[in-house]
């Protein structure tokens, strides 16, 4: 009745100190209004240059850009089952806390997600339990570097090596962080990351694949593409070429090799990337700072609340804050109604297991996977975008306060 009571109490506030945030720059406007110019929407030299500088920010040599994370995520466990010849049925690693997007498109390949529970300070895949997991249909692991924080992926790739597995990437929440030196995107076979819209970059919709095997992004794009023959993917893959070899291209370029999807994106998209790319530094170092405030001024509150962590040798560019509540006198359901009264978006830590869907396909998982009942009752995130200002965080400061002196 109290929660009840306080909502009716307080009127919704003018504004809100979103999850998210954009900020189309005028470089932004300049790069798109250059492509509108230009006449090409279909994937061309933007697209390539934006595919090159995420690739080589992430230590890979290539870079493919379609329309989401979750496409990514698609065509890389495609073109492995594909190349290793696995068989529907056989099974793939997935944390038990991720976005519900993670584990899909492992079914949407014939595949089985394999859950395995998180650590419960950084939430990601527990690379302790990973070995009771795999059986004689284990083919892949798909660590999911959360938030903006890497797994812990040297003993991740340890046993992927030792078992003979593949390492699909999804990095789609978290850019540019490092694991003791290496890029997030480049620990396995393929990264999968999104530049959707409150992601660590944003292009409105979007997302890329990364990798160095240069067979691997053959088949990547060809996937993307309808199941197009490789030779004739982009409009200008045969404007260099005469002859014979131009009439082979002609003769293949409406030839489809393999079933396929329509996952591409267009120049406009690629502009905004490029544009967001030219800034990542100063908008990643902003999220950090912002975070840093976050966590100076809860730190009080740690008996309340469990606030983010950083594994040592790890980077951590905080798409979003996450917390988990502590204190068992108040229910998640409490603090959340009153932060969102206040004007403070949140999102639960995005539950997996518990979610209908996954109910009905798999049962109740929770006495199975502790770590993530638990997440999934208790856990929530604010934002930490470059938007955000430094009133913005002593707004959320200062409610988050106003909530346990008002339940002390």
């Amino acid at each position: 009745m109290r929660a009840v009571a306080d909502q009716q109490a307080v009127e919704l506030p003018a504004t809100q100190i979103g999850v998210g945030g954009v900020d189309i720059s005028a470089r932004a406007k300049e790069l798109v209004a250059e492509v509108l110019d230009s006449g090409r929407l279909t994937a061309g030299p933007m697209m390539s240059r934006f595919e090159e500088s995420i690739a080589s920010a992430h230590d890979c040599t290539y870079g493919l850009m379609c329309n989401s994370g979750t496409s990514a995520l698609q065509i890389a466990l495609a073109a492995l089952k594909e190349r290793h010849g696995w068989r529907d049925g056989d099974e793939v690693l997935v944390p038990a806390v991720t976005f519900v997007a993670s584990s899909n498109v492992i079914m949407y390949n014939g595949l089985k997600p394999v859950f395995v529970d998180v650590e419960p300070d950084h939430f990601e895949i527990d690379p302790k339990l990973i070995e009771a997991k795999i059986g004689p249909r284990t083919r892949a692991i798909m660590p999911v570097h959360l938030a903006g924080h890497p797994c812990d992926m040297a003993p991740i790739t340890e046993i992927a090596r030792a078992r003979n597995l593949r390492i699909v990437e999804d990095s789609c929440e978290t850019m540019f962080a490092r694991d003791h030196g290496k890029a997030v995107g480049s620990f396995g076979d393929i990264g999968c990351f999104s530049t959707y819209v409150a992601h660590v970059i944003n292009t409105g919709v979007g997302g890329l694949c990364t990798t160095s095997d240069p067979d691997l992004i053959v088949t990547l794009k060809s996937l993307m593409n309808h199941g197009r023959d490789s030779i004739y993917i982009r409009m200008d893959d045969d404007r260099e070429s005469s002859g014979d070899d131009l009439f082979r291209i002609i003769d293949r370029r409406f030839s489809f090799v393999r079933l396929g999807h329509s996952f591409r994106c267009t120049e406009l998209e690629a502009a905004l990337g490029v544009a967001e790319f030219e800034r990542w530094q100063e908008n990643v170092a902003r999220r950090k700072a912002f975070a840093a405030k976050l966590t100076g001024g809860l730190s009080d509150l740690q008996g309340h609340l469990q606030l983010p962590s950083v594994r040592p040798g790890a980077d951590h560019v905080f798409m979003f804050y996450p917390l988990v509540l502590r204190n068992p006198q108040v229910t998640r359901d409490d603090l959340v109604r009153y932060l969102e009264s206040r004007g403070v978006e949140t999102r639960y830590l995005l539950p997996l297991i518990n979610q209908p869907i996954y109910r009905d396909l798999f049962g109740n998982l929770d006495a199975e996977y502790p770590v993530a009942a638990n997440l999934n009752a208790k856990a929530f995130y604010v934002g930490s975008h470059p938007q955000l200002t430094d009133e913005d965080a002593d707004i959320m400061i200062e409610t988050f306060h106003d909530f346990f002196r008002s339940r002390a």
